[in-house]
């Protein structure tokens, strides 16, 4: 079964267009280098929570939006690999303080599947 990446990052709204941009750069070089899928969506439905929530998670402050995004990899060695290679790609080379989002408040995780039907 395949592995996967998962990120959630909260990115200011009057940002979004930069930060979808970098997203379409990101994900071109990520598939470049084997990835099988990645994917980016925007919080939509996504209901407050008491005790934990997306917003939460991120500690989603007023004007921003919570992107829960995943790319997709044939296995971990895969992932492995892709993603080192991603990370010495200098075309991902960015100034961390005029990134269109706030990296400190990201998560992220790598996961074996389980489960597809």
């Amino acid at each position: 079964m395949s592995y996967i990446d998962g990120f959630v990052v909260p990115v200011p709204r009057d940002r979004l267009d930069d930060y979808l941009k970098l997203a379409q750069q990101a994900g071109a070089i990520w598939k470049e280098y084997g990835a099988l899928e990645y994917v980016e969506s925007l919080a939509d439905d996504v209901p407050e929570g008491e005790h934990t929530s997306f917003s939460l998670s991120v500690k989603l402050q007023p004007g921003e939006i919570v992107v829960f995004s995943w790319i997709v990899y044939a296995g971990k060695e895969d992932r492995d690999r892709i993603l080192a290679q991603v990370m010495a790609d200098p075309r991902l080379k960015a100034d961390p303080e005029n990134m269109p989002f706030d990296g400190k408040r990201m998560f992220w995780g790598g996961f074996r599947e389980a489960v597809r039907l």
